[in-house]
């Protein structure tokens, strides 16, 4: 039965994954084209930022992003917090329109990552998965998915706390842990689009209800996070 979930799940989200990118491709590279244009004159360094991330089955693989940081800011540590002044005043606009994340189509594309699914880690923290945690690897990671909708203002919370890597590293990262294993144990196709739309149009999401459907209860969630971060 596991066997038949994941492939009445997997075919249907494979083929889209390559058809939605492989069309955002080719409608958005002149988009794309524009934007990097934008971060090598606003900024020194390249356009693009890559790094090592651990995919599918905890194998690595290189992750691309415009660049929203000054050059070499990463060595300085990976929590970003809302007035972070690492981030480039461009780059700021780019995450919070998301559009730092167009150059990961390609990977989409390549199927070493999906549309939907856990954010990729780092090696330091993918090497914290214990257990049945480390099932979460059977997933492509995702460049949307329920951990990254509920935690869309992660740098406001991070900014609450007076450590952000303590309260990161104890609190954060662990939830997600959480929301990406009930993703992977209750997730089907359909609830994948349904992220995807929630993505795409969360105030239409909301105005329809289906934030609730989707189990996003950004509320209670935001609520309950706000309490856990000034302890830290």
């Amino acid at each position: 039965m596991e066997t038949a979930l994941r492939k009445s799940w997997s075919i249907p989200k494979r083929l889209f994954d390559f058809a939605v990118a492989l069309a955002g491709l080719i409608v958005l590279s002149p988009v794309m084209l524009v934007l990097a244009v934008l971060v090598r004159a606003t900024s020194p360094g390249p356009a693009l930022f890559i790094q090592e991330r651990v995919g599918r089955h905890g194998r690595g693989f290189r992750c691309a992003k415009f660049r929203t940081m000054g050059a070499g800011a990463q060595a300085q540590g990976t929590v970003t917090t809302a007035t972070d002044a690492r981030v480039t005043p461009l780059g700021r606009w780019l995450r919070r329109w998301k559009l730092d994340e167009l150059p990961q189509l390609g990977n989409v594309l390549a199927g070493r990552m999906s549309f939907v699914g856990p954010r990729p880690d780092v090696p330091g923290y993918a090497d914290r998965l214990q257990g049945d945690d480390r099932r979460i690897l059977e997933l492509r990671p995702g460049i949307t998915g329920p951990a990254t909708l509920l935690f869309r203002e992660e740098e406001r919370l991070l900014t609450l706390a007076q450590n952000p890597q303590a309260f990161n590293d104890a609190v954060v990262y662990p939830e997600k842990v959480r929301l990406n294993r009930e993703y992977l144990e209750t997730g089907n196709f359909g609830r994948d689009l349904g992220y995807v739309f929630a993505t795409v149009w969360p105030g239409l999401t909301r105005r329809l209800g289906w934030d609730v459907r989707l189990g996003l209860r950004y509320g209670e969630f935001s609520a309950r996070l706000e309490r856990e971060a000034v302890r830290y």
